[in-house]
């Protein structure tokens, strides 16, 4: 049975996921908005709704196994495709400010460790006053008492 002689009160009864299910199996691959557009119409919905759950939809759809995102920007069902066509759904962009992040943070680090390791920074001028200085064991300390 197509989505088109599924009455309104059976469609009604069904997920978004499971409308968009049905959608791509007929149609193939298709965009999130163009998806959640023919959604809203099958449920003769307002058009409001696209603007206030498109951001919704588009989260139901990234967390159910059953469909993918292509590298076009596509939806389709993960049963289609091998895994060598999936995204990863990162920014480029917020992938090389995380790069640029970790690379100064490793300098960072690299700085502190080498200020650290220097023997430069250590005061030897109090040298004369531990040079009378005894050390005692807790036997001798006993033995003092």
């Amino acid at each position: 049975m197509s989505l088109k002689d599924m009455k309104k009160e059976d469609l009604e009864l069904l997920s978004y996921k499971d409308i968009t299910n049905l959608l791509l199996e007929e149609k193939g691959e298709q965009n999130t908005a163009n998806l959640f557009k023919k959604i809203i119409k099958l449920l003769e919905l307002p058009d409001a709704v696209f603007d206030q759950k498109i951001g919704d939809y588009y989260t139901s759809l990234t967390t159910d196994k059953r469909f993918i995102l292509l590298e076009d920007g596509k939806w389709d069902l993960r049963s289609r495709h091998t895994s060598d066509k999936i995204i990863k759904i990162v920014d480029e962009e917020d992938d090389e400010d995380l790069e640029a992040i970790n690379e100064e943070e490793e300098e960072e680090e690299a700085e502190e460790f080498d200020s650290m390791d220097s023997d430069d920074d250590i005061d030897n001028s109090d040298d004369e006053d531990l040079k009378d200085l005894v050390v005692l064991d807790e036997d001798e300390l006993e033995l003092d008492q």
